[in-house]
């Protein structure tokens, strides 16, 4: 009996277990909708960020539930695109490209460092060390945090150790911009052509000891700029671009080119004054 007692108390428990998990089941059961994995596979799962999301399924269940359009992933294949499209009826929705762009145009053929680090090689680590060694505080420091940091090989250093980003690429996901200690890049959409290629913040033409490419404040290019459209803050142009910004205009005088237009098919275009930069090598140390 004491075993047949025990049994019956076990199933009868099992039972009670059981029927409590159906019904926890049912009144807590969270309905997903399963075009939501669809979606999901047809993403990149690249995971980036760049879209706004924290990753791609929660980015498919955005695009699931209509709040946004597939064209929002910019890291996606046109062709995985227009499935998602297709597979939702809905339109696509192109947006603007969106790349990052890098202030600074002082390589090692234009400016000067004025120690010699040694170290762990990374711009973290140097950086650490009263700034870096680079002659302009503000400068890149050339050791190259942003291209490692970037998942998808949009970023290299060009031969004079200045980081290049390749628009074609390039995700806008911002990896880089929380890498570079010196907040040189920003992401911005590929319309924005006419750029301020540098963030010194001082003025004169002392700047250029430390770098060729230097701005000097001069604010020719605010003069230049057609309707307000370049202001002068902290010694730096500031570009409005809720403005007309589609013209070369405010590149055409700026002594030291500073101040550049962006062309993907060319790259970086100067005004005809800005002084010809024809050293290949490492610029040095200019001392009396």
């Amino acid at each position: 009996m004491t075993i047949i007692t025990a049994l019956l108390a076990l199933g009868g428990l099992t039972l009670l277990l059981a029927i409590m998990l159906i019904v926890a089941n049912k009144k807590f059961y969270v309905y997903e909708d399963p075009r939501i994995d669809v979606v999901n596979d047809l993403l990149p799962q690249a995971n980036c960020g760049a879209c706004g999301f924290p990753g791609c399924k929660p980015f498919a269940e955005a695009v699931v539930k209509g709040e946004i359009l597939p064209g929002k992933c910019s890291v996606n294949t046109e062709e995985g695109q227009q499935g998602i499209a297709s597979y939702l009826g809905v339109d696509l929705g192109k947006e603007e490209k969106q790349v990052a762009r890098l202030a600074c145009g002082g390589g090692t053929n234009v400016a000067v460092n004025r120690s010699k680090y040694e170290g762990l090689k990374t711009c973290q680590a140097s950086s650490l060390i009263s700034g870096g060694d680079k002659g302009c505080f503000w400068g890149c420091l050339g050791l190259g945090d942003c291209a490692v940091s970037c998942d998808f090989d949009a970023i290299s250093l060009n031969e004079h150790s200045l980081p290049v980003v390749d628009v074609d690429k390039c995700t806008a996901c911002g990896d880089c911009v929380e890498a570079c200690p010196k907040g040189l890049f920003s992401i911005h959409p590929i319309s924005h052509r006419l750029w301020v290629n540098c963030k010194n913040l001082e003025n004169g033409d002392a700047v250029l000891e430390e770098c060729q490419v230097g701005c000097s404040a001069c604010g020719k290019c605010a003069v230049d700029g057609k309707g307000n459209l370049i202001s002068m803050i902290n010694n730096l142009p500031a570009i409005d671009y809720g403005k007309d910004h589609k013209s070369q205009d405010a590149i055409q005088r700026c002594p030291t080119g500073a101040i550049v237009w962006l062309d993907d098919k060319k790259g970086i275009i100067k005004g005809p004054e800005s002084k010809k930069i024809i050293r290949k090598g490492k610029r040095r140390l200019e001392t009396s």
